[in-house]
């Protein structure tokens, strides 16, 4: 008799948990990397990697980090709602002259928490400076 008890209980555990599980955000992003191209030394650094929570729960992001301090990101502070979409903009310090090759590392709650993003390009000197 105590053996059929705990089987029970083992067998509803294990299925609260297995439906606890079913609902998961996740996020896809429109583009996992961003070409900025050949700009200029002094451009407008700031692009934006568009993206959509795809999944069942809301998605979290709790941590959007860069390779670098010449490269600011910034997350969105709210979850993003299932079906929704977001934004994680970043800005590039284009003041330095040179290829643009840098990671930004995404942390949420998402089946997949981790993601990396990319920027890439080339920043070309004004005239010679």
């Amino acid at each position: 008799m105590m053996k059929k008890i705990v089987l029970v209980l083992f067998v509803g555990l294990l299925g609260f948990t297995m439906t606890a599980q079913d609902a998961a955000a996740k996020i896809e992003f429109k583009t996992e990397t961003v070409d900025y191209g050949e700009i200029e030394k002094g451009a407008d650094g700031v692009r934006v990697f568009e993206f959509t929570n795809t999944g069942d729960a809301p998605l979290i992001i709790s941590k959007v980090s860069s390779s670098c301090g010449c490269t600011i990101p910034k997350k969105p502070e709210a979850p993003i709602l299932p079906g929704k979409t977001g934004e994680i903009s970043v800005k590039y310090d284009t003041n330095r002259v040179g290829p643009i090759r840098k990671a930004i590392t995404v942390i949420s709650n998402a089946d997949t928490p981790t993601k990396v993003l990319k920027i890439k390009g080339e920043i070309k000197a004004i005239d010679g400076k």
